[in-house]
Parts: C-alpha cells; sequence; structure tokens
C-alpha cells in the first residue's frame, strides 16, 4: 500500500537560495506517515490515547534534486518492513516524475514509559496487512 499526499511548497519551506530547506523534508515524511498511518486505521490520536507511541529512531534523506517555492510535490510513503515492536516507512518525494528525495524513518513502538513494546494483536493484524511486499 502507498500512501500518496500532494504538497504545495510554501515560502516559509524554502531557504535564501528559493529550495526547500533541507530539515523541512523530514516535516514532509512525518505528514506521509500520519496520514497512511490515517488510511489504514491507526491514527496517530487514537493510538496516543491507548498510551502508545511511535517515536523516530532513526531518518534517512537522500537528496537528488531541490523542490523550489510553489512546487507541487508528491509524498509517497510506505511500510515497508515491520518486526514485533517496530516499523520502518520508506519516502519517495518527487516533482511530477522527478524524483527529489528518498528515504526512510524507524519508529518502536512504545509506551508511556518509552519502554518498547510489542504491537498489540489488532494493531500488529492491520500493519502486517498493509507491509509492502
Amino acid at each position: 500500500m502507498i500512501n500518496i499526499l500532494q504538497i504545495r511548497v510554501s515560502y516559509a519551506d524554502t531557504d535564501q537560495m528559493g529550495m526547500v530547506y533541507y530539515g523541512n523534508y523530514l516535516t514532509y515524511y512525518e505528514r506521509g506517515r500520519t496520514e497512511l498511518l490515517r488510511e489504514i486505521g491507526l491514527e496517530y490520536k487514537i493510538i496516543e490515547e491507548r498510551g502508545f507511541y511511535f517515536p523516530v529512531i532513526y531518518a534517512e534523506c537522500n537528496y537528488r534534486a531541490p523542490a523550489k517555492y510553489d512546487d507541487l510535490i508528491t509524498v509517497e510513503t510506505r511500510l515497508s518492513e515491520v518486526t514485533a515492536a517496530t516499523i520502518t516507512c520508506s519516502y519517495i518525494i518527487k516533482n511530477e516524475d522527478k524524483i527529489l528525495v528518498t528515504g526512510k524513518t524507524k519508529h518502536p513502538f512504545v509506551n508511556k514509559s518509552f519502554k518498547p513494546v510489542r504491537f498489540p494483536q489488532d494493531i500488529k493484524e492491520i500493519i502486517e496487512k498493509h507491509i509492502e511486499k
């Protein structure tokens, strides 16, 4: 499953050179991941209400070309790996058909004490059903 999110690059997203500031791609990852989880039935808000979190423990960005102010970019987000207590998401950010950035993030499933825990059965079933094979 792939979530497709389109984002119009705002002036606030750019640096003095008129290109998207490199750190903002992680924000685009977050937005894509949030929408992917919502689409498969795992809204962050509901997960947090149950006393769990998905913090980021690893992030990778491979920059190929810049996005610029007012570009309409597409963030493609996939669940690419799952273990008993972690997920990894992969991302491709494009401007039309041109790949701008690729990368991934890894997230442990933790309780309110930030101790890693295994996924509850219902969450595990949802994730496994949507993992990219």
